[in-house]
């Protein structure tokens, strides 16, 4: 494994990974011993025992499983290159592609449920890793949502397709919907979940007051330095905070919580996964930001699926409302009754069947 996937060392604690060892593997060890000291007759046993130990031959117990940022599952796992950089994918199916892109503090995983749903009603479900996060590489620069998006595009090309559904969550939302202005005739379909189009979202950051409020842990992000530090701190616990804290009742299972701590912590992840926001804020009254504003304006061509949850805390859903002012196409709003920041997660079979349902509408 590239060592550029290995999170920080830490002091162990309970439940700190998703695939820490539990007891179970001590008792079914305890169990092992104790038969085969019945079958021996337990004097024998002891005696073995006391010599191994005496001779420094007992065997030890077998060490813990590394985490890996590639998890096993019925996807494979494969790299490949787009827009001058590596890029990390789980695909699974066949199909017409649909390409799956994570938000904040997410990373491919967060796709588990759709990439086998999606696989099973006959589609070939990829969910990428964005630049700087999870498998894939970590450049100095490219962070600024133009070059994020061509990323995206690119790796639809690399995959051997001409067009996609695209679906993104969250910043990887706001990316669908830059992508699909910027690569029209790539974008077969998209679906924006808990990403309000980037000029309502601009919009609403220089505007409204709740909304800002929302996005107060992106305004502590400007900061050189400290918020990276504080991601990391104490197995990223910031991080496990923030998931609770944007989810509806339908909380992450603690398993998905400590996968994406764990991915935060792999080197170089925290500060890569902010710089989007930085740009984000501080491009506001730089040329360039204003530019990317104006050009935003172009009618997206894509029919348009756009997934909103009604208990979302982060982004609002009355900031979110609006996108179908800037679709020339078909275009569906869905706002999720009692759902938060993570549609796809807390209602899986829900979210899954809109989605199905949309992409489906929209094959040809």
């Amino acid at each position: 494994m590239p060592l550029d996937q290995k999170p920080l060392p830490s002091q162990p604690s309970a439940g700190s990974g998703p695939d820490r060892a539990t007891g179970q593997d001590s008792a079914a060890r305890s169990s092992e011993g104790t038969a085969r000291a019945a079958g021996e007759g337990s004097a024998d046993g002891v005696a073995g025992t006391a010599a191994q130990e005496a001779a420094g031959t007992a065997p030890e117990p077998a060490p813990e499983a590394p985490w890996d940022i590639r998890q096993p599952g019925p996807w494979t796992h494969r790299d490949l290159a787009a827009n001058g950089a590596r890029f990390h994918i789980a695909e699974l199916g066949q199909g017409p592609l649909v390409l799956l892109v994570h938000g904040w503090p997410e990373y491919w995983w967060a796709w588990r449920h759709q990439l086998t749903a999606l696989a099973e009603a006959g589609y070939r479900a990829v969910a990428l890793d964005l630049r700087g996060i999870g498998g894939s590489d970590r450049t100095p620069r490219g962070y600024d949502p133009g070059n994020l998006a061509l990323d995206i595009t690119g790796v639809i090309r690399s995959l051997g397709e001409r067009r996609a559904h695209l679906v993104g969550h969250a910043s990887g939302g706001t990316l669908a919907w830059v992508a699909a202005v910027m690569r029209p005739s790539v974008i077969q379909s998209l679906t924006a979940v808990s990403a309000a189009h980037p000029r309502d979202l601009r919009r609403a950051l220089l505007t409204d007051r709740r909304q800002m409020a929302a996005f107060d842990h992106v305004l502590g992000f400007q900061r050189p330095w400290i918020p990276e530090r504080r991601l990391v701190t104490d197995d990223a616990a910031l991080v496990g905070r923030y998931l609770d804290a944007w989810t509806g009742p339908n909380q992450l299972d603690r398993a998905a919580v400590a996968a994406y701590r764990q991915a935060i912590r792999i080197p170089s992840t925290a500060h890569c996964s902010i710089e989007p926001y930085r740009w984000l804020l501080r491009s506001m009254a730089r040329p360039d930001g204003i530019q990317f504003a104006r050009r935003m304006k172009k009618p997206i061509t894509a029919p348009t699926l756009h997934v909103q949850g009604a208990a979302d805390p982060v982004l609002l859903s009355h900031t979110a409302l609006g996108g179908g002012e800037y679709v020339a196409a078909p275009y569906r709003w869905r706002l999720l009754p009692g759902i938060g920041h993570f549609p796809h997660e807390e209602a899986p079979e829900q979210f899954t069947a809109e989605l199905l349902d949309w992409i489906g509408r929209h094959k040809d």
